[in-house]
């Protein structure tokens, strides 16, 4: 049996911090996403998330708590989205969309992507600004 993957990069100043965690089925983005080459920078990412999805869990949380992303972050993150809503109806998936108040791009945002999502757990999630 395989070891399960564990992913943590640091923030820059142009990607956020990642934390997987498969062995608590575990997910977090944290910061900002405008790197150059977005697809590049989370192939590894969605290529194991796509393998995830596929084995049999009990559950999955992802928290994502985006400040800024481009739009191709967007892209890339919608499809992990949809990734995860089509493969929910055999697990039990919870995506914890956290945005500050004043950050209304990104709430709206959340806003237009629960509307797409089906089968998961959305919780739309605001907390008070940090500064």
């Amino acid at each position: 049996m395989s070891k399960p993957f564990k992913l943590k990069k640091e923030k820059t100043d142009l990607t956020p911090f990642i934390l997987i965690d498969e062995e608590n089925c575990y997910m977090r983005f944290e910061g900002e996403s405008y790197h150059e080459n977005v697809i590049a920078f989370y192939r590894e990412i969605s290529d194991w998330l796509s393998s995830f999805l596929k084995k049999d869990f009990i559950f999955f949380t992802f928290d994502c708590e985006l400040r800024y992303f481009s739009s191709s972050t967007v892209k890339v993150l919608l499809n992990m989205l949809l990734d995860m809503d089509n493969s929910a109806n055999g697990g039990k998936i919870t995506i914890n969309w956290i945005t500050d108040k004043q950050n209304k791009i990104v709430y709206e945002c959340g806003e237009d992507i629960k509307e797409d999502l089906k089968n998961v757990t959305f919780n739309l999630i605001t907390k008070e600004s940090d500064t």
